[in-house]
């Protein structure tokens, strides 16, 4: 069976699917065609419903359970992961609260703790996650939403961090941070579904056993970072949760479900989310 696959051009996805979508791994007769597009476009062609398998936000992924469920495998949460709140100054995160902010995507996970963690701001502008450093520094937002490599690299440009939205989640959590997941639509067989866990968990392992030197599949799709960068950022995002969610992993999606449920987000925790 072939399937229409999309993730992003990340170290950690190019990381994790770089075995799979070049049969390095036993797929048991999947094959796949892939796209390669920001984490905030995945999320909308998931809520347009064309892909069958895909990246997505967590934030996102709370809006799109009647369509699709989360495979085990794949998915980026983990501890001291989170997004970062960055500025030109020093800023508690209270003074947020009238700021203009780019953020990443509205549907992105960063947003959706931003959002916990300050309601009251409401000034944000979307943008493609690798710009919002250079936004800030032009002076065109008081602070930044950052995600991915831009951790990494933000102190050397001058800015400086406002909060760090994982340390805020996992001291009012004690779980690791849901930051993204690869989803399957509903109207896959069940026995596919599984096949594709196995696929994807083959994938990620392989990936862990051949992860020197990096490939060209992962240098020749990241955006302009240092090898060293990349290695911390697929150090960062890929770990024993990728490589199944366990029960640590499904409890952490669990609470950010209950979460969205008590803050409005949602109306309802669907009875099944998992594949």
């Amino acid at each position: 069976m072939n399937l229409n696959l999309g993730f992003s051009p990340c170290p950690n996805d190019t990381f994790i699917f770089e075995a799979l979508v070049h049969q390095k791994v036993d797929t048991e007769g999947l094959t796949f065609d892939y796209i390669l597009a920001d984490v905030e476009e995945l999320n909308q062609k998931a809520f347009r419903k064309e892909l069958d398998v895909t990246k997505v936000s967590f934030h996102a992924f709370l809006s799109l359970t009647s369509q699709y469920l989360l495979l085990d495998s794949g998915a980026a949460l983990g501890f001291g992961a989170g997004p970062l709140v960055i500025s030109r100054k020093e800023m508690q995160l209270s003074g947020l609260r009238g700021a203009s902010i780019a953020i990443p995507g509205i549907n992105t996970t960063a947003n959706l703790l931003l959002s916990l963690a300050v309601p009251e701001a409401k000034n944000k502008s979307e943008m493609i996650f690798s710009s919002i450093e250079q936004a800030v520094l032009e002076g065109k937002y008081d602070a930044g939403l950052i995600i991915h490599e831009s951790r990494f690299t933000y102190e050397s440009k001058g800015l400086k961090k406002v909060a760090d939205l994982g340390e805020y989640w996992e001291s009012l959590t004690g779980s690791p941070i849901p930051l993204g997941g690869i989803v399957v639509s509903r109207e896959i067989p069940d026995d596919i579904r599984q096949k594709l866990n196995r696929s994807i968990r083959r994938s990620v392992e392989y990936a862990f056993a051949n992860s020197y030197p990096l490939n060209g599949f992962i240098a020749g799709n990241a955006q302009e970072m240092s090898e060293e960068v990349m290695r911390k950022h697929i150090e960062l995002y890929v770990n024993q949760f990728s490589v199944s969610l366990g029960t640590e992993g499904k409890q952490a999606v669990l609470k950010l479900f209950e979460m969205a449920l008590k803050s409005g987000l949602i109306k309802s925790i669907p009875g099944s989310i998992f594949a």
